[in-house]
């Protein structure tokens, strides 16, 4: 049975969280008009993604317009769960969609560069913390950890999410396939022509589906796309423009591709290298 899927390139309205989630329910309702069932989202949708901004910091200092600057970014930030959350739910329910959308989430007075799942029957699913913001990304997130590093188990396959740099994180991409991961989603801004480069090799390591969504702005040209297992791009990149990429997945093409490669299961070597993860009650051995 094929599953047909969505990712919407789009981007968000920097500093304004209601017309961001505004713009999210009319894209969902517009994906899902399409018959998806899956719907990605790219990295920081809700809440933005501040390209360019300094927030005023040097190397021991701060200005005072800076300081003015982040409290702005993080008064368009969520709290999870929330109502912001909770819209956004309601959306995933009322179109019956399985829903991966990235948002600046607020938790004290920390925020965190996350991505929810929302499942079709309005439910929280789960949510994933960007273990590793990039450079300056650093100024302004905080880390993520272990405890947030789900793959959920769903009717249409596995769905994780890695967002952007994390990407590049060869251990992070291991413990994702040892949990199972199918449809591997990536939330991203990398706009760069060596982004989809990098997906088409996610999706030959792991031998799943990958679908990235890239935000499309001004400063931002997109280039989100959909790969096979095989590393055969499926939809993009697309580039210069809002637009919403389709595909229908055939789960089959995962057990074609673990036909010759399993990096965790028969390609592996356990005998040599082992992966243990902190999920937040300790290291565990991670195994397929």
């Amino acid at each position: 049975m094929l599953v047909p899927v969505a990712v919407v390139q789009a981007g968000s309205v920097l500093y304004d969280r209601e017309a961001s989630l505004a713009k999210a329910e009319a894209l969902i309702a517009e994906a899902a008009a399409g018959g998806a069932r899956l719907i990605v989202f790219p990295e920081a949708f809700i809440g933005g993604y501040p390209k360019g901004e300094d927030f005023g910091a040097r190397v021991g200092s701060r200005t005072p317009e800076g300081r003015k600057l982040f409290r702005r970014y993080f008064e368009s930030s969520l709290e999870v769960p929330s109502g912001d959350t909770a819209r956004l739910a309601e959306a995933a329910r009322a179109y019956g969609v399985w829903l991966v959308i990235g948002v600046i989430e607020r938790d004290a007075g920390t925020l965190y560069c996350t991505a929810l799942f929302f499942s079709p029957d309005g439910i929280l699913a789960g949510k994933h913390r960007k273990l590793m913001p990039t450079a300056m990304e650093r100024l302004i997130w905080g880390f993520g950890d272990g405890s947030t590093l789900p793959v959920i188990d769903t009717p249409i396959g596995k769905i994780g999410a890695v967002i952007c740099w994390e990407n590049y994180m060869p251990l992070l991409r291991t413990a994702m396939y040892a949990k199972g991961i199918q449809l591997y989603c990536a939330p991203t801004v990398d706009d760069r022509e060596s982004w989809p480069v990098t997906m088409r090799h996610i999706a030959l390591e792991g031998r799943c589906f990958v679908l990235s969504a890239c935000q499309s702005n001004d400063l931002i040209r997109g280039g989100s796309v959909i790969v096979n297992p095989l590393g055969r791009v499926l939809a993009g990149p697309c580039y210069g423009s809002e637009c919403i990429l389709t595909a229908e997945l055939d789960p089959g093409e995962i057990a074609e591709g673990k036909f010759d490669l399993d990096v965790v299961g028969h390609y592996a070597r356990p005998d040599i290298f082992r992966l243990e993860v902190d999920d937040g009650t300790g290291y565990h051995l991670l195994k397929a």
